[in-house]
């Protein structure tokens, strides 16, 4: 399996989900071995887990000065489409929220299809498990060696809206068709304390589903009845890539965030220093 990039430039803009502030973006296709970095003021930030320095309820990347926040749906996007060296650069400190999910990515790339780098992609091999646990929160990421790449998680946040969603990926998957279109989400009494911290700014219920007691507002049209689940799943492949590249690894989770996410990324790339 080799490398790829993207044929063409594409550009986005919009506000971001924590900050609120308008950005344009531009994805660009880039050698191969690069890697994936953002561009901010003329400063290029590796999209590695060692550059993590926020993940209140989204993925900050610093590096030089500049950070790049809510990096996860796009990077999701590039693990799940098979898009191993591209550079996004921002005009203003977030990734655009877009309709909450990783959909219009996706359209707008598998229309043109991928560019085949002719060089061999580098799995990584995890020489040994990694397990992490948030004692507080019952959260615990897993990554164990194997011969390929995959990923399964459970969500249960005690909701009888939601219930128990389970989700699974590997490289055969159909990202683009099971994945991609899965929007975020947050609860109802979430939101008030997330506005009091600072976050959410450019929050509505046309970028996030907002779960009830006993529903969604606004009744929205759900992609799947799981979609929450699956959206956990399009977060935990957007942080993962945080690790430097596809792992030979089976990764399970339950009640995956970003910050225990990160943190199981971080700790295998120190392992394998």
């Amino acid at each position: 399996m080799n490398q790829h990039t993207l044929k063409k430039t594409y550009f986005f803009e919009g506000k971001g989900l924590h900050t609120g502030t308008y950005s344009h973006m531009k994805i660009m296709p880039a050698d191969a071995g690069i890697g994936i970095a953002f561009l901010r003021n003329g400063v290029l930030i590796p999209a590695l887990a060692e550059n993590v320095t926020n993940t209140a309820r989204s993925t900050t990347i610093s590096f030089g000065g500049q950070d790049a926040v809510t990096i996860e749906h796009i990077m999701s996007t590039f693990m799940g489409l098979g898009i191993d060296n591209v550079v996004v650069e921002l005009d203003n400190i977030e990734v655009p929220i877009l309709d909450g999910s990783a959909r219009l990515y996706v359209q707008a790339i598998m229309a043109d299809g991928l560019e085949d780098q002719g060089v061999p992609r580098k799995f990584i091999d995890v020489p040994q498990v990694v397990d992490l646990k948030d004692e507080r929160s019952g959260s615990w990421v897993r990554i164990e060696p194997a011969s390929a790449p995959s990923a399964q998680i459970i969500v249960d946040f005690n909701s009888p809206v939601l219930g128990v969603q389970e989700a699974f990926w590997n490289l055969d998957t159909d990202y683009a068709r099971e994945i991609a279109p899965c929007r975020t989400f947050c609860f109802y009494r979430e939101v008030e304390p997330m506005l009091k911290a600072g976050l959410i700014k450019g929050g509505d219920l046309d970028n996030a589903l907002v779960v009830t007691d006993d529903g969604y507002m606004g009744n929205p049209q759900l992609h799947f009845a799981d979609e929450c689940g699956r959206h956990k799943m399009l977060d935990l492949l957007g942080d993962m890539r945080l690790a430097g590249g596809y792992l030979n690894a089976r990764i399970s989770a339950y009640k995956p965030g970003h910050t225990i996410n990160t943190q199981a990324a971080k700790a295998l790339r120190e392992l394998l220093k």
